[in-house]
């Protein structure tokens, strides 16, 4: 009974409350870790100067953890220079501050072995360093965005708010000169029972119109990556937004402090008649009044722990992301995508490809899905299954379609991706009359969004992938005719330093694969520029290389092209559709980059990182084209050269939204 506990029981008991609720709350941290990106462009030898640089600046950066941002040089003026810094949160204190700088040098080293730049986050602070100067600079690559899986209530009210609290916080932090604090916080009310906690923050190196460049360029990413979620953030070397409904900064600490109160004279003293009698406080009392005060505490702090874990295990990331480290993590289970499909009904089905049927969906959240089920004799056991969706996941670019998740429940294999209304460019693309919708500026735009996805896949994933099925079909677009590639079921993945594998066992569709693949079964990064370069051609014509003939002047769409560029009429390729609304140096020049990524031997295709370039300038000057491929191998052939061909033309389907599979993905 209460009445029978001494007051030394009392006090010990709301002691080992108390230190529990601290514990909870001001316990070691142990950071957060969100991307990393090291591009294999430029790597150091074990043992060489850069490395003993690297580590003396790494060693420096740990130990001279004094603020919230420090850069520094190690080997200035010698031929391995190495330029370093550390940001962390504006909120954090000096210790979780220290804790993750010296957790990041570590860590760094095991991700990112040889690399000589490297940029990695985490929740708590940064680390990035490099063989080049970025001191006082605005960096906007590598770029990461995130968002949260829930869906705002009124989705148009709740994007307005966040575009003018992320703005109105962002000319709060970019004040000041070089050096300064740039970093703020803000709180906004969303509803009576919702409120919106924003945060951003610049690396203090730069002056205030550079902070405030890199923020408005991160918040301009808002419609493509959070647009209606309850919680994003943008993380860009030089700066970086977060926004969240729950609080998820130390509140006290973002709060600047209050300005300092008028000295007055201190108040007369005040005199209380003292009390004659003894009073005492009885046990029973003390127990009545501050255990259940500490009990409650107890309670709301892990109430809150608990709440703030499990939002945050509803983030997806892009390019890059967050910490998905378990297939658990993206599981769906089959009741709830059931109910969004209503049991796999025909009337919400929207194709059928060589790997299963895709379904439209509606989440109780209100969000669409599309959802491929896998036929049932794929062929993929549970394990590798699951390991790949977590793979997947991870690959996140607005080019992209994004994988929401899967389930695996029973006999099922479901894969669960964000919903593309606009079907896929064949749909359009080889239709006699939707081809008019597909303007030159829109085809122009398809183009580069594949570019865009494909160099991502090859160069800024965390490890490369090749695709090996890029075609027409597998190009989705969104509401505003964005390009996302889709159905990786035949995508492999490459180690940072290999060019090229060797298979026996072909897969892809004719008329995109390359001869060095089709014949002999090699493949590499240059396999997905050759079916790039057929893509262009036929995003140009408006025909598909499969089915075409000109009896009288060539046999192939490829052939014909080239016919056409050598005798000085490329336009004569261009879709009639378009008449005059074409710009004739783009269509030119597209034709030009079309013809180089088909040429027969791999080494003469430009690099998804050389197209980059040339998308983005047109002052960059391009080679000249030499004869395209040309090859007519029948399956006869190839069987004779113990190769196995595996189509997948039956893929191919008017409504072949994310026709995506993932049955013959091989990790290596």
């Amino acid at each position: 009974m209460l009445k029978s506990i001494k007051i030394p029981d009392a006090l010990l008991f709301l002691f080992s409350l108390l230190f529990v609720s601290i514990g909870l709350s001001v316990g070691a941290i142990i950071p957060t870790y969100r991307y990393h990106t090291c591009p294999n462009t430029t790597t150091y030898a074990p043992n060489s100067i850069y490395q003993i640089n690297l580590r003396n600046l790494l060693s420096f950066l740990s130990s001279n953890v004094s603020s919230e941002f420090h850069n520094t040089t190690f080997g200035e003026g010698s031929s391995s220079p190495v330029y370093g810094s550390f940001l962390c949160r504006g909120d954090v204190n000096a210790t979780v501050c220290r804790d993750c700088v010296t957790f990041a040098v570590n860590d760094v080293v095991k991700r990112c072995p040889v690399e000589k730049e490297t940029m990695i986050w985490y929740d708590e602070c940064q680390l990035r360093y490099s063989n080049q100067s970025f001191f006082g600079t605005v960096s906007f690559r590598p770029g990461v965005y995130l968002w949260n899986l829930d869906n705002a209530t009124n989705p148009n009210q709740f994007n307005l708010l966040t575009n003018t609290a992320t703005r109105g916080a962002a000319a709060v932090a970019a004040k000041g000169m070089p050096g300064d604090k740039k970093f703020a916080t803000k709180e906004d009310r969303v509803d009576g029972f919702q409120r919106l906690y924003t945060l951003v923050q610049c690396t203090p190196d730069l002056n205030a119109s550079s902070c405030s460049t890199c923020l408005n360029e991160a918040i301009g990413l808002l419609p493509e990556c959070c647009s209606g979620k309850i919680g994003g953030r943008v993380l860009f070397p030089s700066c970086n937004f977060r926004y969240e409904v729950y609080p998820f900064y130390n509140q006290i600490a973002s709060t600047p402090p209050p300005a300092a109160a008028p000295v007055l004279p201190p108040p007369p003293p005040i005199f209380t008649p003292r009390s004659t009698g003894k009073r005492k406080i009885s046990a029973r009392t003390i127990v009545a009044i501050v255990v259940p005060i500490a009990v409650a505490l107890l309670l709301f702090i892990l109430g809150f722990f608990f709440l703030t874990k499990r939002t945050k295990k509803k983030y997806m990331m892009a390019k890059g992301g967050d910490d998905i480290t378990t297939p658990e993590s993206l599981q769906f289970d089959l009741a709830t995508i059931e109910a969004a499909t209503n049991k796999f009904s025909a009337d919400y089905k929207l194709g059928e490809g060589g790997f299963g049927e895709v379904y439209k969906g509606t989440l109780p959240n209100g969000q669409e899905i599309a959802v491929k089920r896998l036929s049932k004799d794929s062929g993929q056991g549970t394990q590798e299954f699951k390991n790949e969706v977590v793979v997947l996941a991870k690959l996140q670019h607005r080019n992209l379609v994004r994988l929401l998740g899967f389930c695996l429940e029973r006999e099922e294999k479901l894969l669960v991706y964000e919903f593309v209304p606009n079907k896929s460019l064949d749909y359009f693309l080889f239709d006699t009359e939707r081809q008019g919708e597909l303007t030159w500026a829109i085809r122009y735009k398809i183009i580069g969004g594949i570019a865009r996805g494909i160099l991502y896949l090859h160069e800024d994933s965390q490890r490369r992938i090749i695709h090996r099925d890029l075609k027409a079909s597998n190009i989705l677009l969104d509401a505003d005719m964005n390009s996302k590639i889709s159905d990786f079921g035949m995508a492999r993945m490459f180690d940072v330093d290999q060019t090229r594998e060797n298979t026996n066992r072909i897969v892809g569709t004719y008329g995109y694969m390359p001869p060095e693949y089709a014949m002999h079964g090699q493949f590499s990064l240059k396999s997905d520029v050759y079916s790039f370069g057929v893509l262009i051609l036929e995003i140009i014509c408006g025909k598909k290389n499969s089915n075409f003939y000109q009896s009288d002047y060539a046999e192939d769409l490829l052939s014909y092209a080239w016919k056409l560029w050598k005798d000085g009429n490329p336009l004569k390729l261009l879709d009639p559709t378009l008449k005059d609304s074409y710009l004739e140096n783009e269509v030119v020049r597209c034709i030009n980059i079309g013809l180089l990524c088909v040429q027969e031997d791999p080494e003469d295709r430009p690099t998804m990182k050389t197209l980059a370039l040339v998308f983005n300038s047109d002052s960059v000057s391009l080679a000249v084209p030499k004869q395209p491929a040309f090859y007519n191998r029948s399956d006869a052939d190839m069987k004779s050269m113990g190769l196995k061909f595996d189509e997948s033309r039956s893929a191919e389907h008017p409504y072949s939204i994310n026709e995506a599979s993932i049955s013959e993905f091989y990790p290596r």
